[in-house]
């Protein structure tokens, strides 16, 4: 459907591309991959023709259009939410206004007249070219594009100059969709989406007729909606035939080749410039000298990439604080006409790790500021338990950053202890590196200050941390640096953020936010989804309602979960204890594994020809065991799921 060929794209004496080609079919769904930096957006912006590449072309057929949603600067003003979506129609809607023309000249002209036959012509046409273009399905498709994003029906005839940044993505994301374009370019296109929003997208995708090409920090949604991954890297574009989790196993292995591969290049190296060395000046060997000289200059190093893991970051010793850290109690707060909350009550105790979760607009930052102790509230009240200290953090704070300090003062204003020593590797976290830690704040981009405001976050010794969307502006690995920080944190923390595979290792507790209330559910934001499903299906009894009747209840509700939560597992205890022992066994294997693939990729192993046999022996029995070994772990994991699939149904049907 579409091509790449041979592109080149310098900048200086950097290659961006070098001469990469590719190929997108007609129902490929693809996750373009790579650090930042390696030219994601840039070559999303040369498939949809705002840039060219300075060499190599992109070929494709006349009938293929090109649809591109870029991650910021999507504005639109003069008409409403309605009107602007519906503007994708312009030549259908052109030929229903030519049709109305036709139809109201025809009914003032003579029928036997040879006008009136020429435009009986002209309008059965017309009429055709309407009805195969499905204009009748137009305003329902609309609507559900619209709602499926997240507006609601009373938005339709708002203007659209009235919508924020988040919600004009929503629209140019809501006219492409409806544009349906032969190839879909997406590029973060998850960053200001809801759960709910975010799912239907998802459903909505993968019944797209035409290819999608997505780039994406969201692992989950990368996994749920890619069947092929293309890595960016040192110039180069690699192929991988599967989604993102396929693309990190198989570039591990890869990885391990191309090691391998460039030892033995070295060692080829390094024999050769021996030989060239100890003969140089040996008339007799002058001819095959010259000859190991060509080859060495003919010859290609392998490159490998530098790995990206290996770094960590843990949070300042949290101050130990009370059992519980706070407490809302019938909190009201409204907006002008709007009311948010109507007396919701709501606890934090110690070691709680809550997601906040729900539809835009619903009061998830709102409730998050109030946490934090810096919105007001119109009634009710607020009680922050024994040394409890807050740390905050939301988008907007990147503006409250000093202009005139570079970013490593930036955070060295805030750092204490042996954290200083390391603030350079703790930038490099957050995509600072080289001489990017003396940019001055001034001229930094928005999602360069919001990772630096993150970070001086990070600095502060606290017990309660409250975020709303940290991971907005950070690729993978900074999520992952965050994330295993969070996983080691001593303190309680609240975050706000849609990022499924982000939030769910790291949180316990799920509290939904709906028009007029919130709702907690146990366990995390995967368990928080079934739940969902069981309770709209009538299978499960509902979450915890609005907690809106006061503390009482709400200890009430968590002395049933926990009482409700032993019993589950006792009941699944034994078996839980055959699959870690299963595990334990699987990991030593895999060990074991690793360790012999090692030794087969060493040169020197291959000197003894029954060493590399026994070694090859094992490595194969080791796969056949491995493989026996996961199907158990399969069966045994499938078991507990359906024993505690049965608990909830019999908790159900009391």
């Amino acid at each position: 459907m579409i091509s790449a060929v041979n592109l080149l794209l310098e900048f200086g004496e950097r290659a961006l591309f070098n001469e990469i080609s590719f190929r997108v079919g007609p129902h490929d769904r693809i996750g373009l991959v790579g650090s930042n930096g390696t030219g994601k957006s840039t070559l999303l912006r040369i498939l949809v023709g705002e840039m060219a590449a300075d060499k190599g072309e992109i070929a494709k057929a006349k009938y293929v259009s090109v649809g591109y949603l870029p991650q910021e600067g999507m504005s639109a003003a003069g008409r409403t939410l309605y009107g602007e979506v519906e503007s994708v129609f312009a030549e259908v809607i052109g030929t229903q206004t030519a049709l109305d023309e036709i139809h109201r000249r025809m009914g003032e002209i003579d029928h036997e007249s040879a006008e009136f036959a020429e435009l009986l012509e002209v309008y059965g046409e017309l009429q055709h070219r309407l009805e195969s273009s499905d204009a009748f399905r137009i305003k329902t498709g609309i609507e559900k594009v619209l709602v499926g994003l997240g507006f609601r029906e009373s938005d339709f005839g708002r203007q659209t100059d009235e919508f924020s940044g988040g919600w004009q993505m929503r629209i140019a994301l809501a006219k492409l969709l409806l544009a349906q374009p032969s190839l879909l370019l997406l590029d973060e296109p998850t960053n200001h989406l809801d759960l709910d929003s975010l799912r239907w997208l998802e459903d909505y995708l993968r019944s797209y007729e035409g290819a999608v090409i997505i780039v994406s920090h969201d692992r989950r949604f990368l996994d749920n909606m890619t069947g092929k991954t293309y890595e960016l890297s040192m110039g180069t574009l690699t192929e991988y035939a599967g989604n993102f989790t396929y693309y990190i196993t198989e570039k591990a292995v890869r990885r391990a080749q191309q090691i391998a591969a460039q030892r033995n290049q070295q060692q080829q190296i390094k024999q050769t410039e021996q030989f060239i060395e100890r003969f140089r000046y040996k008339a007799t060997k002058a001819r095959q000298v010259q000859s190991r000289i060509k080859q060495l200059e003919k010859l290609d190093l392998i490159e490998i990439e530098d790995e990206e893991g290996g770094i960590h970051f843990a949070f300042p010793p949290a101050p130990q604080s009370g059992r519980v850290v706070m407490e809302l109690k019938g909190i009201r707060k409204s907006y002008g006409g709007l009311k948010v909350f109507d007396g919701i009550s709501f606890d934090i105790d110690r070691g709680d790790r809550i997601a906040f979760v729900g539809v835009n607009g619903a009061g998830k930052s709102t409730l998050a500021r109030i946490l934090a102790g810096i919105e007001p509230f119109d009634a009710g009240e607020r009680v922050v338990g024994h040394n409890v200290t807050i740390s905050y953090f939301a988008q907007h704070q990147a503006e409250e950053l000093n202009p005139a300090y570079d970013v490593l003062q930036t955070v060295e204003e805030v750092a204490t202890g042996d954290i200083r020593r390391r603030l350079r590797t703790l930038l490099g976290c957050f995509l600072f590196s080289g001489d990017d830690v003396f940019k001055k704040v001034r001229v930094l981009s928005g999602g360069e200050k919001s990772r630096l405001a993150l970070a001086k976050m990070l600095l502060h010794p606290s017990n309660l941390i409250v975020m709303d969307e940290p991971t907005n502006h950070l690729d993978m690995r900074s999520k992952g640096v965050l994330q295993d920080a969070l996983a080691g944190y001593e303190g309680s923390f609240v975050i706000v953020s849609h990022d499924r595979d982000f939030l769910d290792p790291i949180v316990t507790k799920v509290v939904e936010f709906r028009r007029g209330g919130i709702r907690t559910y146990p366990g995390n934001v995967s368990e928080y989804i079934d739940a969902r499903g069981r309770e709209q299906q009538g299978s499960a009894p509902p979450a915890q309602g609005k907690s809106s009747s006061g503390p009482g209840s709400e200890r009430e509700r968590k002395r049933l979960e926990a009482e409700e939560r032993q019993k589950r597992y006792r009941k699944t205890g034994p078996l839980r204890k055959r699959i870690g022992a299963l595990e334990g066994e699987l990991d030593e294997m895999e060990k074991e594994k690793a360790e012999v693939s090692r030794q087969l990729a060493d040169p020197e192993v291959y000197r003894d020809g029954e060493r590399v046999k026994t070694l090859h022996a094992r490595y194969k029995e080791l796969e056949k065991v491995l493989a026996d070994g996961y199907f158990r772990w399969n069966a045994l994991t499938k078991e507990l799921e359906e024993m505690k699939s049965a608990g909830d149904s019999l908790r159900s049907s009391r």
